[in-house]
């Protein structure tokens, strides 16, 4: 048999994750075929058997089912901007259309008598809401209908249509009959509120790929016999040598031949502190080269660079999410045909014994009070103001999912720095040695490290700056790069630089004596002055105030925290246990950050994610949930579900809560609509509901659905 193949297929037509699923399901049907359809990016990873099946054949599964496909090209990127406008196109049309009739409809319910506004006028109105803004309902209905099932679109549709095809009845011949196309008018407007969100969301989820893509160098500057000369990047090929200049962008992955310096690798890592390069020293694309030139042989290009490796990972892992109206789709499998039979059931009933007329309308009180008016505003209410509430506490969260799937986490696990920590280098403390004022060291490193552009340099400088040490510039200043840096201060020649560095210039006891801080998890650099080790100066990334506050209330609720790092061991060991972690994994990259999330979901565990780098990007998009501190990068924001706008975490313990209450507000609101329907169906099917009485029942549900979701409004974040 020939070798499996994959192919990804570009999907359009897809109107919910329920669209998704019967296309996967119609794939997978096919021999040799194992197929993963992605509803977020709208594209189906397909895995087959050339022998037994063909692309052709693939893209005609999908055809039958009712959308289109076609080959994806790679590199390229849904554009969800159409779909975007649109959506909110058919909302603010609906909208406009229908704030009338709901007002209308305020008027009787308030017993003021005749309505004021002319059927003719309602008519009019409910119109273009029905057949134009309702129009994608329909057509996800028959789409349903034709594959042997029945989803939330099936439910507006029915319902929507029965109460508006009665009312034009009632407006063309019967005239003295109440109306429902407030009832209808007001189920697509919400529903279509809940299409516009998931549309932004979609939207947003391509913006956050494609400032990946834009992270990647657009030219380089390749080595030909002998000389230098900028050229476009589709021209690098593996084994091309290419030349990084000083403050320029790595065009590709590649491996050092010749030269010295740092890299910023913090997009990969999320490390702020640079990574030294030298010969054999691997670099990757979109990283900063800050200091000397390093001259470079390519490794991975295009699809195998790190970087597109990323790209990857957020695509895959921005998988189809179940809807928010999930449960709702899953009764109205059963639901809708059993009201479909029970008002046939009720027109022939009593037709039989009965007449047309009485016939008609106990049909039509049937498929009333079966409307979805209450079932369309159970989930939307609820997080609409569970989302509000969030938003005013700074909590600012992406889709309906997330909030409901936050409140379910067991397991959350924790980016490092600028999450657990501030982000950016700083002095621990200073260790002069024996008979040597601290002064004296502070006074000696920041003359060195005076107006150095590389962070550790910065932080000490800032340091004694804070303590009010008074400093100038060395003399004679000279940087070596990766090692440190030498001058005379005061007249006398000094170093400041790693133990290493320091030892090789005579200092044998730098190295020795800097063993002492090997479990501090900070970087240890060394000062001296001729022939004397002044003292160590200990540089780390520090631990947010609130830290360890936030670890300890996640787990007083049921959720075990961990945590992830690009950093060495002994960095990583000493914040972890700073902040009362017992389980953390170091040095890992991007893939095993997502890798490690992928495995806890398979574990079984419901995993949260919280960072703020792009490094975490493909961890955040693998999560069942996601975090990013809005001080974090755009990536990362873009990428996650919930974003805090606080620069701490103290927001996820707040959102866990919010969630929690929130589903239950949904639970409750799906109880009320549907109790009404349980009850009222059986009365207006043997006559005992007008299909007045039948509508009344009808909104007293939906009444109590926005009253108990505006209960939500009395949530209030902790105060610690």
């Amino acid at each position: 048999m020939a070798s499996e193949e994959l192919v990804e297929l570009a999907v359009q037509g897809m109107t919910c994750a329920a669209c998704a699923a019967r296309i996967e399901k119609g794939l997978n049907r096919l021999a040799g075929v194992s197929a993963n359809v992605n509803f977020a990016t709208e594209t189906a990873q397909v895995r087959f058997h050339p022998g037994q099946t063909d692309v052709a054949a693939l893209i005609d599964t999908v055809r039958r089912a009712g959308y289109d496909a076609r080959v994806h090209e790679q590199g390229t990127l849904a554009d969800h901007t159409v779909e975007h406008r649109a959506a909110f196109r058919e909302f603010l049309v609906a909208a406009v259309f229908t704030i009338p009739l709901l007002g209308e409809m305020a008027v009787m319910s308030a017993g003021h008598g005749a309505a004021f506004m002319p059927l003719w006028l309602q008519f009019a109105l409910a119109t273009p809401v029905q057949f134009y803004s309702g129009a994608r309902f329909y057509r996800g209905a028959w789409k349903s209908l034709r594959s042997g099932a029945a989803n939330m679109d099936v439910l507006v549709a029915l319902g929507t249509t029965m109460a508006y095809a009665y009312s034009a009845v009632v407006v063309l011949w019967l005239h003295h009959q109440h109306v429902y196309f407030e009832a209808g008018a007001a189920v697509i407007t919400l529903v279509l509120l809940g299409k516009y969100l998931e549309a932004r969301a979609k939207a947003r989820t391509s913006k956050a790929l494609a400032s990946l893509i834009e992270l990647q160098p657009q030219t380089a500057w390749v080595e030909t016999d002998g000389a230098l000369r900028e050229v476009s990047l589709e021209l690098v090929q593996v084994g091309t040598i290419y030349v990084v200049r000083p403050g320029d962008s790595v065009p590709v992955d590649g491996v050092v031949l010749d030269g010295q310096s740092s890299v910023n690798e913090s997009m990969l890592t999320g490390e702020s502190l640079p990574v030294s390069k030298k010969q054999g020293a691997l670099v990757f694309a979109a990283t900063v080269n800050e200091n000397g030139m390093l001259r470079c042989r390519a490794t991975g290009i295009g699809r195998d660079t790190l970087l597109a490796g990323i790209i990857r990972l957020v695509a895959q892992a921005q998988g189809s999410k179940a809807p928010v109206q999930a449960l709702a789709d899953r009764v109205a499998g059963v639901f809708v045909p059993a009201v479909v039979v029970v008002a046939l059931v009720t027109f022939c009933g009593w037709f039989y014994v009965g007449s047309l007329e009485p016939a008609l309308i106990n049909a039509v009180s049937v498929l009333v009070i079966a409307c979805p008016c209450a079932l369309g505003l159970a989930t939307p209410t609820a997080l609409m103001v569970g989302i509000g509430r969030g938003a005013k506490a700074g909590i600012l969260i992406r889709n309906a999912v997330a909030l409901e799937r936050a409140g379910g986490l067991t397991l959350l696990w924790l980016d490092k720095t600028g999450t657990l920590t501030e982000g950016h280098p700083g002095v621990l403390r200073a260790v002069a040695e024996v008979s040597v004022p601290d002064v004296q060291l502070l006074h000696v490193a920041a003359a060195l490290e005076y107006g150095s552009e590389h962070p550790i340099g910065k932080a000490i400088a800032a340091s004694a700056r804070e303590m009010g040490v008074e400093f100038t510039p060395a003399d004679r200043f000279e940087a070596v790069t990766g090692k440190g840096v030498t001058g005379l201060v005061g007249g006398k020649r000094a170093w400041a630089g790693s133990p290493e560095f320091v030892a090789s210039h005579g200092l044998p006891d730098a190295r020795a004596r800097s063993q002492a801080f090997a479990d501090a998890g900070a970087t240890v650099v060394a000062v001296a002055e001729e022939g004397r080790l002044l003292g160590f100066i200990l540089v780390a990334d520090r631990v947010r105030a609130s830290s360890a506050a936030i670890v300890s209330r996640l787990r007083s609720m049921g959720v075990e925290v961990a945590m992830l790092s690009g950093d060495r061991e002994g960095a990583a060991a000493a914040i972890a246990r700073e902040v009362g972690i017992q389980r953390y994994r170091a040095g890992v990259l991007p893939a095993d950050k997502a890798s490690e999330v992928s495995r806890s979901r398979a574990d079984g565990a419901v995993v949260g994610m919280a960072g703020d780098g792009i490094n975490d990007a493909p961890a955040l998009a693998a999560a069942d949930v996601s975090f990013a501190l809005a001080g974090g990068t755009g990536v990362a924001i873009d990428t996650a579900d919930i974003t805090l706008m606080r620069a701490d975490l103290a927001g996820i313990p707040d959102a866990i809560d919010l969630s929690r209450r929130t589903v239950d507000k949904i639970r409750q609101n799906l109880f009320f609509a549907f109790i009404y329907n349980v009850l009222g169906i059986p009365l207006a099917a043997l006559g005992m509901l007008s299909p007045v009485i039948a509508g009344a029942a009808m909104a007293l549900s939906s009444v109590s659905v926005v009253s108990n979701s505006l209960l939500l409004n009395r949530w209030v974040p902790r105060k610690d």
